[in-house]
């Protein structure tokens, strides 16, 4: 049933192949379990009720991307977007919890219609091939910088913004273990290279303080999600403070979500020969209930994970492997001392070199021909150096339409491509 369902055969894989997938998935997106509570916190929500909030909006978003793209992504509350919500929404604009919550769920409202009448498709599959692939290069470069950071080998450095960590640190030097170990993996072909290497740095970490083994039981009742269930405050929603909060909710989301399907979609080969993501209306759909539910249970903004790569390179195709993960955010309410023991340290390894996978799709970029390769540049660079998936989308769009209108090939954009220009620059005044 799984295999006609999910037309493994078709695809090319196996039902071993897909689950061990999303079991990698999980481990490396599995620290959000962790993250989103301890973040969204800060604002006075109770974090133990996040908790659950952050495990259930991952598994609803993640099995509706299963069973309904049946594409190999996974979904839970977006980093960067939660930091937004935060501190910039509530700690420094100053305004109350609920009313971050009430713009997420409008924000989700509006996903579902754009979705619903091809919007976001259209936007997803007006982005040139060129700068689809440079997506996916540039997506690599910042995956790989998150895993360096997550590991302590890149920190701040208000010198020159980023320097080298304290490579004597044993968190480093578990880090660097499992990039040497899983590297030495991948090159001699053994499956689940990436998990074995999460497992055996996870362990390392034990003796070194770097691994905090659980307290108390392992099993127990999912907190109640009550204190910030359906938290609104809809006589806020006509306010000018609503529309900037909501407008920056819906651009970041909007971009970082095109960024990850098309960058993953090219790195796994899925793209067809316009350069399209395969059911992308649904993937999206995915991503809009995912924000929709997300709000009533009381967290913010759900979109789809990077991390989704590391299911990828390890052979993920199908919605076999996001199945799989989602079943795992599932099985982490009642399991939560034991996924969230994972260090950063040990899943920093799988980033890196799940970074050096998304670099491949390079290679189909024409390198001379530069009003295509100078956006696709521009586009890979921003990303990292900009720690953001949209503004690298931005830019990179920015500058194939500039160059494009400069050297009198107006015939290569769009009318799509010309909106969004026009979007992006008042964004920037905005």
């Amino acid at each position: 049933m799984l295999n006609k369902f999910f037309k493994l055969d078709e695809n090319k894989t196996t039902v071993k192949t897909e689950i061990l997938a999303g079991i990698t998935t999980f481990m490396t997106m599995a620290y959000i379990l962790a993250v989103n509570p301890d973040i969204l916190s800060a604002t006075g929500m109770d974090k133990n009720a996040l908790f659950t909030a952050t495990a259930l909006s991952a598994f609803v978003a993640t099995a509706v991307m299963a069973l309904v793209a049946r594409l190999p992504f996974a979904l839970a509350p977006g980093m960067g977007l939660n930091a937004f919500f935060a501190f910039t929404v509530v700690l420094g604009m100053g305004h109350s919890w609920q009313f971050a919550l009430t713009a997420v769920f409008l924000e989700g409202i509006i996903f579902i219609l754009l979705t619903a009448f091809n919007i976001r498709e259209l936007i997803v599959n007006a982005i040139p091939l060129p700068l689809k692939h440079a997506v996916s290069a540039g997506i690599g470069l910042f995956i790989a910088f998150i895993g360096l950071q997550n590991a302590g080998v890149i920190v701040n450095n208000d010198a020159v913004l980023v320097g080298l960590g304290d490579m004597s640190s044993p968190a480093v030097l578990i880090a660097l273990g499992g990039v040497i170990l899983t590297a030495v993996l991948l090159a001699r072909r053994v499956k689940g290279a990436l998990l074995i290497g999460i497992f055996v740095a996870t362990v390392a970490g034990i003796p070194f303080g770097v691994t905090h083994m659980p307290e108390g039981h392992l099993v127990d009742v999912p907190p109640s999600l009550s204190p910030i269930f359906m938290k609104f405050e809809f006589h806020n929603i006509f306010t000018w403070d609503m529309l900037i909060v909501l407008f920056t909710f819906l651009f970041v989301d909007m971009f970082d979500t095109v960024g990850t399907l098309v960058g993953v979609s090219s790195k796994a080969g899925m793209l067809d020969k316009e350069g399209r993501v395969p059911r992308v209306k649904q993937a999206l759909f995915a991503d809009s209930i995912g924000t929709f539910f997300g709000a009533i249970v009381g967290t913010s903004t759900v979109t789809t994970y990077v991390e989704s790569a590391s299911g990828v390179a390890e052979g993920g195709k199908t919605g076999l492997t996001s199945l799989a993960t989602a079943a795992l955010f599932l099985i982490a309410l009642f399991f939560a001392p034991l996924f969230t023991m994972v260090p950063a340290a040990a899943t920093a390894p799988a980033l890196i070199l799940v970074g050096f996978f998304m670099m491949s799709p390079i290679l189909k970029i024409d390198f001379d021909n530069f009003t295509e390769s100078i956006p696709a540049f521009v586009t890979i660079i921003v990303m990292p150096l900009t720690y953001s998936i949209a503004e690298g989308i931005v830019f990179g769009m920015l500058s194939y339409v500039l160059l494009k209108v400069l050297t009198g090939k107006v015939k290569d954009i769009s009318v799509v491509m010309v909106v969004l220009s026009v979007l992006f620059i008042l964004k920037f005044f905005i």
